[in-house]
């Protein structure tokens, strides 16, 4: 037992007060769909985040960090052999705020929590319908939680996986580059 507690103790921390983690992502598990004989395809789920930490020694060896969060899908349609189309973006941005926690040497696991601007937009196009030029949008604020880990590779280099994060899929897998 002594033995299990000075190995949990001596867990260096990956994500310290003043480093800064870029994370870059594709999402999974969403809506993502392509098919080219139907003429729809969505694009995957991209995401970037920076973790910047702020406060140290939380919860004994824990950390906080503010930072940002930007996220981006579309999708599109074409009626085969008919003029008409439509397109729809998708836009998340917001701060977000992290609890890092080290369980394991090199993984970094961390809680969060997102406040996120999200914007849609769409346009239809063509004359099948006679409603050319057609389009709107809708917009709105909402909050999302997620728990993450990123494990170093490096001292600088890191595979990411997020789970909850953005909210147009069910996780994020990716590359994080700490600066």
């Amino acid at each position: 037992m002594l033995f299990v507690c000075g190995v949990a103790s001596a867990q260096r921390p990956t994500f310290e007060k003043g480093d800064k983690v870029l994370n870059l992502g594709i999402g999974f598990g969403g809506t993502y769909y392509s098919s080219f004989s139907s003429g729809y395809s969505k694009s995957p789920f991209l995401s970037a985040s920076l973790d910047v930490g702020i406060v140290d020694n939380v919860i004994d060896k824990g950390t906080i960090g503010v930072g940002g969060y930007i996220g981006y899908t579309g999708s599109k349609y074409s009626y085969a052999g008919h003029d008409y189309s439509w397109k729809q973006t998708d836009l998340i941005i917001g701060p977000r705020g992290v609890l890092s926690y080290p369980l394991l040497d090199k993984l970094d696991t961390y809680a969060g929590l997102l406040l996120a601007y999200h914007s849609v937009t769409w346009k239809e196009s063509g004359v099948y319908t006679g409603w050319s030029g057609y389009g709107g949008g809708s917009s709105g604020i909402y909050l999302n939680g997620f728990v993450g880990a990123r494990y170093y590779f490096t001292d600088k280099f890191a595979g990411m996986l997020e789970l909850g994060s953005g909210g147009l899929a069910f996780g994020t897998i990716g590359v994080a580059v700490k600066f």
